[in-house]
């Protein structure tokens, strides 16, 4: 996929995309093609009752006096719809379909200053977003024809200062080379992507961009006292990993800020076996970690003025003769035992070595973790909102800030001392499932939150979002890569 910056210039062939605001109002240049075609645009807008209302585009063939052979008119709405980024980042997201529908292949885009974004910032956001409305993930088909594929491949942005555009493009380009690397994880299949062959990925990926990438193999990990993590995956032939990445943009002696990412490549339950409907859907059980991986080529790639570490727990859960047991004893790096009284709560088990692991060797700032954890979780909030527990009000509120700039959203939850009761084994420091019902998700936090050895930290619970069952603003059906922009945008905030 190409993006373009060129000189405000109407090209006289192929698709001219123009922004049209509410009531049908054209800029002054858009007017002037408007006259070319002796008011074709307007005339078209008048039959088709076609106002401009964000988000609804309307094409215009073969418009008179031109040879172009389409005029796209873009909805872009009226003075609130045009207050922030992430608004007009929403035109972008209308586009690729647009073009996709229609078979285009390529057009420019007739970029203009909306609200308070200039041109080029406008330019830059509609590309960004064009490219992320754009992903899918169509490796394995064979017998697919090729008029069933996405056409769109090549966007120009006209703009009057093509440098200005292009510097803005290129670090959210490098956001969105995240997020595709991260809907590339989550989308492959578990025959492909499993704790080695993960780390594998991780490794070439973010090495040539100046990320340290370490592997933790079983033998380190059985040095450390991992026995919660090695525990989950000890019933697969697939043996796990722990990958440690360290991104070094801010100054030396400055604490990292630290992401931690549950990384189940498949999970079938273990022992306490899923049912069969929908347990295809496991593969992307590694989505948390899939999103800690895309935010660190995203900060990587753009150069964050930070201090990052990033840590994942990659394991495969079978139900094997060796697989643990429901209610077997597990040792863990902090020398807290747990009590797995389910085999399928087995990503906090993941994460509880994770976390401490990572607050004992880094000392970070803070940790963020991510998690498609619980299925209540999807209850509570459905698609629409991740959970979010802290232990810390300011984290939460950055994280809340974060989320909401770029459409990732985050609903806090009680995490009341009271819940702990819940998960006090009588055998074990902590038992790894509630003693009662209702607040899975609430339980699960308050399980991890024993591991992070009162580090600030915030835990996102992000089952109801990893996956999306139709189209959203800025994706297709399946991985959205949650996460990635939201951390990214988190530590933007702590940039400046």
């Amino acid at each position: 996929m190409k993006f373009t910056f060129s000189k405000a210039t109407i090209p006289n062939s192929g698709i001219l995309a123009i922004l049209v605001s509410e009531g049908g109002k054209l800029s002054a240049q858009a007017e002037s093609v408007d006259k070319t075609t002796s008011g074709a645009l307007k005339k078209a807008m008048k039959a088709a009752q076609y106002t401009g209302k964000k988000g609804k585009n309307l094409v215009v063939y073969s418009p008179a006096n031109t040879g172009l052979e389409a005029i796209i008119l873009v909805g872009v709405g009226g003075p609130k719809d045009q207050e922030s980024e992430l608004n007009i980042e929403r035109i972008g997201g209308t586009i690729a379909p647009t073009l996709n529908a229609h078979r285009f292949t390529k057009a420019a885009v007739l970029a203009e200053k909306l609200g308070n974004f200039s041109a080029e910032e406008v330019a830059a956001h509609i590309a960004y977003a064009a490219k992320l409305k754009a992903y899918h993930f169509y490796k394995y088909f064979t017998t697919k024809k090729a008029d069933e594929y996405p056409t769109f491949k090549e966007l120009t942005l006209l703009v009057t200062n093509t440098k200005a555009a292009e510097d803005k493009f290129k670090i959210l380009d490098k956001v969105a080379d995240g997020i595709y690397l991260t809907r590339n994880v989550v989308s492959e299949p578990p025959n492909v992507i499993y704790p080695e062959s993960y780390a594998k990925i991780i490794a070439k990926e973010l090495q040539p961009l100046g990320v340290k990438v370490e592997i933790l193999d079983r033998k380190a990990m059985e040095k450390l006292g991992m026995g919660a993590l090695l525990g989950v995956g000890q019933g697969s032939t697939k043996e796990s990993r722990l990958v440690v990445m360290q991104w070094k943009g801010g100054k030396p002696a400055d604490k990292p800020v630290a992401f931690v990412g549950k990384g189940v490549t498949f999970d079938t339950g273990g022992i306490s076996i899923k049912p069969s409907d929908g347990m295809g859907d496991m593969k992307y059980d590694m989505a948390g970690s899939g999103a800690v991986v895309g935010a660190m080529k995203a900060l990587a790639g753009r150069k964050a003025k930070m201090n990052v570490v990033g840590v994942v727990g990659l394991v495969e859960n079978m139900p094997d003769g060796n697989a643990i047991r429901p209610s077997d004893i597990l040792h863990t790096m902090s020398g807290q035992t747990i009590e797995c009284l389910n085999t399928d709560a087995e990503g906090r088990l993941v994460l509880a070595d994770a976390l401490w692991y990572t607050q004992d060797r880094f000392k970070p700032k803070f940790i963020v973790d991510l998690a498609t954890l619980t299925g209540a979780i999807t209850i509570a909030l459905g698609r629409h909102y991740a959970g979010l527990f802290s232990n810390s009000d300011d984290l939460c509120d950055r994280l809340t800030k974060a989320g909401k700039a770029v459409d990732e959203k985050l609903w806090r939850f009680p995490t009341d001392e009271a819940y702990d009761r819940q998960i006090d084994s009588v055998i074990a420091d902590v038992q790894n499932i509630g003693n009662e019902k209702g607040a899975g998700s609430i339980t699960a936090s308050k399980f991890l939150e024993r591991f992070v050895n009162k580090t600030p930290w915030a835990h996102l619970d992000i089952a109801g979002v990893a996956w999306a069952s139709k189209d959203g603003d800025f994706c297709t059906k399946g991985a959205t890569a949650f996460g990635v922009r939201l951390l990214n945008e988190l530590v933007l905030g702590l940039e400046k």
